[in-house]
């Protein structure tokens, strides 16, 4: 008894302990989880990018497409585990950085953020691209890509226009929605700023030396190098110019985020008009 007191543990867990008497644990397995492999390896073929989570996401998406039940995230993660099909760790410290003000909105259409990014092709031309997301639905609303050049002015102004249109139908936002930006020529340019303001978009700069204001354009630059850049062929501008759009269709219509429930931004988006 006073053994069981010091070590904290009941006199029975300390007595089949002595005497061997607790079973040892067996290997986890599922009947089912042979169904569910191949899924899952085609998956992450498919998406060698993902973790366990999206992969979840995306395999939920396709069993209730079929009208089957969906599996838990955990179930996955054993099975992924299992057959070696977890992402590695990079073992790579974060950098330690401030945020400056709010990054999510909690409805869409009140702020958009804007910013660009570039990749080199096999043949060493540079493509850039500007694109403009909503940031509480993450829905790349509009962007604009150019090889061997940088995005203008114009660029930007025609991405403004696009993303009005097709959000709003019209010409004109109902109701000021801000855009953020970082403090680039193309988007503190006089021209540009005069004409958010006529689309009834409000310009907003991200402090000067502080990208990480504006997180959620950073966020989808991530996105986009990792799970379409890197792991496609990029042989030439022409070639990969044409890709661009597909990709981002990709991105808006299937890429799962922890931020919506683990949902892309048009299941989002459709959730948001059933619940209104």
């Amino acid at each position: 008894m006073a053994v069981a007191r010091t070590l904290g543990v009941s006199r029975s867990n300390l007595h089949e302990r002595l005497n061997g008497g607790s079973k040892p644990r067996r290997r986890y397995h599922k009947a089912q989880d042979a169904a569910l492999l191949p899924l899952i390896d085609k998956l992450v073929e498919q998406r060698p990018t993902y973790g366990y989570r999206r992969i979840t996401a995306a395999l939920n998406r396709l069993l209730r497409s079929e009208g089957l039940a969906p599996v838990n995230h955990k179930r996955v993660y054993r099975i992924m585990k299992i057959h070696g099909l977890l992402l590695e760790r990079s073992g790579q410290p974060r950098p330690e950085r401030s945020h400056d003000g709010k990054v999510v909105m909690i409805r869409s259409n009140l702020r958009w953020c804007s910013d660009g990014l570039e990749f080199t092709c096999w043949d060493v031309e540079v493509i850039r691209l500007a694109f403009i997301i909503d940031a509480c639905d993450r829905e790349v609303i509009a962007w604009s890509a150019v090889a061997g050049a940088g995005i203008s002015g114009s660029d930007v102004r025609d991405m403004m226009l696009m993303a009005v249109e097709r959000r709003f139908g019209a010409c004109r936002a109902p109701e000021t929605v801000e855009i953020l930006s970082d403090n680039g020529a193309p988007y503190t340019a006089r021209e540009t700023r005069i004409f958010a303001r006529q689309l009834g978009l409000k310009p907003c700069f991200t402090p000067v030396k502080s990208p990480q204001s504006n997180g959620m354009a950073e966020a989808f630059v991530h996105t986009f190098k990792r799970d379409y850049v890197q792991v496609n062929p990029l042989p030439d501008a022409e070639t990969v110019l044409k890709l661009i759009g597909g990709w981002i269709e990709d991105y808006n219509e299937n890429h799962p985020h922890s931020g919506l429930k683990w949902r892309s931004p048009r299941e989002f988006r459709r959730a948001q008009t059933e619940t209104a």
